[in-house]
């Protein structure tokens, strides 16, 4: 991997929830992409949710404490990073928010805030990574996450990335920037309007061409695999980062699932 001349660099992972529960291997493919890239990675035992969930189902009081509790273990490191949009963009864009009405917290929160990265986002953006040395025999698409794109600007990073991968072409699917109908609770409250969403977004994959997709945001991927599952299609879903990092050897997110 092409990384920073610069010498190494301390990072803190905040693995994020679902990666922790229900896909590891995401988290190992982050680290094993930033120490590849000369960075010296910690992950903090003290971590706990980001308050995401609370926050967005209007439960100010939870939310808070949870931020306060991520916000105390992470602010001490000046480089902190995500394998996830949504969990990113909690933090950079909404945790400032969050504390607006109490000048402490909310200076805690904006420093953080100015140290958090997702994960392609500080590859590319802050250690100009250009290549990395993996090799994935696929057709892929990729889905923009609405926090990823919206909040952060993830966009072009993860494909800049993609491009340098051995045996991969890109195949982008129409409409890559719509929402696949995961939203957290959005899909619980909403399920019907979900669906509909989520097989839409399976149709654009179908004819794209694709024999795998990609994201970086684990809901999403969770919600699209599921769908995939659910359909009985041959199409693969990974988190960006495991083929960034050439960890393709379990099954696909959602595999063999019913």
């Amino acid at each position: 991997m092409e990384s920073m001349s610069k010498a190494s660099r301390e990072v803190a992972l905040f693995v994020t929830c679902l990666v922790d529960a229900m896909r590891p291997n995401v988290g190992f493919a982050a680290i094993k992409l930033l120490q590849d890239a000369g960075c010296d990675v910690v992950v903090p035992k003290q971590q706990t949710c980001c308050g995401q969930p609370a926050y967005n189902s209007g439960d100010e009081l939870d939310s808070r404490a949870l931020a306060k509790q991520l916000i105390k273990t992470f602010e001490i490191y000046d480089n902190v990073v995500v394998p996830s949009g949504s969990c990113a963009g909690m933090i950079k864009d909404h945790y400032p928010k969050l504390f607006s009405d109490d000048p402490e917290w909310h200076a805690r929160a904006v420093k953080l805030a100015a140290n958090t990265f997702e994960l392609t986002s500080f590859l590319v953006d802050v250690l100009a990574v250009e290549t990395v040395s993996a090799e994935y025999d696929g057709v892929v698409c990729y889905h923009d996450s609405c926090a990823g794109l919206r909040e952060l600007n993830v966009k072009a990073q993860p494909r800049k990335l993609l491009k340098s991968v051995k045996g991969v072409q890109i195949q982008e699917m129409k409409d890559a920037e719509v929402c696949c109908g995961f939203g957290g609770l959005f899909c619980v409250k909403y399920s019907d309007i979900s669906n509909n969403m989520v097989s839409r977004k399976l149709d654009n994959i179908k004819s794209s061409g694709a024999d795998t997709m990609l994201a970086g945001d684990l809901g999403c991927l969770l919600n699209i695999a599921g769908k995939l599952s659910r359909d009985k299609s041959p199409v693969k879903a990974w988190h960006v980062a495991e083929v960034l990092a050439g960890m393709t050897d379990i099954p696909a997110i959602g595999e063999g699932e019913a």
